[in-house]
C-alpha cells in the first residue's frame, strides 16, 4: 500500500499551486462581488493544461490520470473554488466523450475542450427533475432526415451563462432511462435563452436556466447511441463525485490552515489563542474529518485509474465531504471571530460556495442510496 504521489504528480501539483496563488487567488473575492469570472481566466486554465486533463495527449490534452486530475483541482480550489467548475466540467465531459464517442467524434470535439475554445456544461437537471434525472422531459422532436430539434428547459446548469457547448440529455423515446439520448451540442443562442441564477454562493460560476427553442441536433451529435445516453454516459459520473469532494475539502482545508495561523498569531489573555482547548480541539477535529474524507476521494480516483468500480468510495465521499467542508469552514470562521464574519477575508465566501455542492451532482440522500444499494444489494435497499 502506497500513500504517496508520484514525482510527476507532485511536480504538476506544485506548478498548479504556483499558478493558482499568483494568477487565480487574488481575484477570488472580486468574482463574488461582480458575479463574473475574471476576463481571460479560461484561456489561462487551458494554457496550464487544466481544461485538457482528461483529453488524450494525441488530441491536444494532457492525458492525465484521475488522481492527477484530483490533485490539480485541489490546488485550484484552495485559490478560487469557482474557477474549478470549468476544469471539473471539462474533465467530466471529456471523459464521457472519450469513453463513449467514436474516433471521429473525439477528434472533432476533444481538441476544442483542451484548448478552451469550447467551454462545456453538463445539461441534465430540469425544473421538475433533479435527483430523478431519468425522468427528464426536454424533448428531442424529429425534424426529418434523422435530425431533431431540442425543446424544453434545463435548470441549475453550472457555467450555463457562458458555455459554448453542452452535453445535453433529451428524450427521444418512451418513459424512463432508455428513452433518453445524450447529445454534444453547440449552445447556439439563436435557439436558446439563458437566465442567470441569483445565488448564495458560486456567483462567478454562471449557474443558469437554459430554455431550448428548437436547437437543431443530428445523429453525428449523439454520444453513446440513441436511447443509450443516460445508461452509458451516466456510468462516468461516479468518479466526478470524488473530484467534487476534493474541491470542497481543499477549500475547507485552506480555511482551516488560515485558522491555525490565526490561532498561533492572535494573542488573548496573555498567550496565543491556540493554547486554549476550546480553540485548538475543534480545529484538530475538523482537520481529522477533512483528511479522512480526502482518503476516500483518492481511493475512488485510484480505483478508476486501475479499471475498478469507484462507485462506493466516490459516493461515500460525496455524501460526507461537502458537509464536512461546510462545518470546517464554519469553525474556521468562528475561530477568526469578527474578522471571519466580515468579508475582508475569503472564509465566509468559501462557506457559501461550498454549500452549493451539498446539493449539486448528487445530494447526500442520493449518494447514500447508491452506497446502500451497493452494500445491501438493490433488492434489499430503498
Amino acid at each position: 500500500m502506497d500513500f504517496s504521489f508520484t514525482p510527476d504528480q507532485e511536480r504538476y501539483a506544485a506548478q498548479i499551486r504556483k499558478f493558482a496563488e499568483e494568477r487565480v487567488a487574488p481575484h477570488y473575492q472580486e468574482g463574488d462581488r461582480t458575479g463574473e469570472p475574471r476576463p481571460g481566466i479560461w484561456s489561462e486554465l487551458a494554457e496550464q493544461g487544466l481544461l485538457g486533463l482528461r483529453v488524450p495527449a494525441a488530441l491536444g490534452g494532457r492525458g492525465a490520470d484521475c488522481v492527477t486530475t484530483g490533485l490539480a483541482l485541489e490546488e485550484l480550489a484552495r485559490a478560487d473554488f469557482n474557477a474549478c467548475y470549468a476544469v471539473l466540467q471539462a474533465a467530466l465531459i471529456a471523459d464521457v466523450l472519450a469513453s463513449n464517442g467514436s474516433e471521429e467524434q473525439q477528434a472533432r470535439w476533444l481538441p476544442g475542450i483542451a484548448s478552451g475554445e469550447a467551454l462545456v456544461a453538463l445539461c441534465l437537471t430540469e425544473p421538475g427533475h433533479g435527483s430523478d434525472a431519468a425522468s427528464i422531459e426536454l424533448a428531442a422532436e424529429p425534424a426529418g432526415d434523422g435530425r431533431w430539434l431540442l425543446n424544453g428547459v434545463k435548470t441549475s446548469i453550472m457555467l450555463g451563462a457562458y458555455a459554448t457547448h453542452g452535453l445535453v440529455f433529451a428524450r427521444t423515446g418512451g418513459p424512463g432511462a432508455r428513452g433518453v439520448t445524450a447529445f454534444y451540442a453547440a449552445l447556439d443562442d439563436a435557439h436558446l435563452t439563458r437566465t442567470r441564477g441569483r445565488d448564495l454562493g458560486g456567483r462567478s460560476a454562471g449557474r443558469a436556466e437554459l430554455r431550448f427553442d428548437g436547437l437543431p441536433v443530428g445523429p453525428e451529435d449523439i454520444v453513446g447511441g440513441e436511447g443509450l445516453g443516460f445508461i452509458q454516459v451516466m456510468r462516468g459520473f461516479d468518479y466526478s463525485r470524488a473530484l467534487i469532494s476534493l474541491m470542497c475539502l481543499a477549500a475547507a482545508g485552506q480555511s482551516i490552515d488560515e485558522a491555525h495561523e490565526h490561532a498561533r498569531s492572535r494573542q488573548a489573555f496573555g498567550g496565543p489563542l491556540g493554547r486554549f482547548q476550546g480553540v485548538a480541539f475543534p480545529l484538530a477535529e475538523h482537520a481529522t474529518y477533512l483528511r479522512a474524507a480526502r482518503l476516500l476521494a483518492y481511493e475512488a480516483l485510484w480505483l478508476k485509474d486501475t479499471g475498478s468500480d469507484p462507485a462506493v468510495p466516490a459516493n461515500m465521499a460525496k455524501a460526507w465531504a461537502p458537509r464536512a467542508a461546510v462545518e470546517a469552514c464554519h469553525q474556521a470562521l468562528l475561530t477568526f471571530g469578527q474578522l471571519g464574519w466580515s468579508e475582508e477575508l475569503p472564509i465566509a465566501q468559501r462557506l457559501r460556495d461550498v454549500i452549493g455542492l451539498e446539493i449539486g451532482d448528487g445530494t447526500q440522500q442520493v449518494t447514500r442510496l447508491v452506497v446502500a444499494r451497493h452494500l445491501l444489494g438493490r433488492e434489499y435497499a430503498p
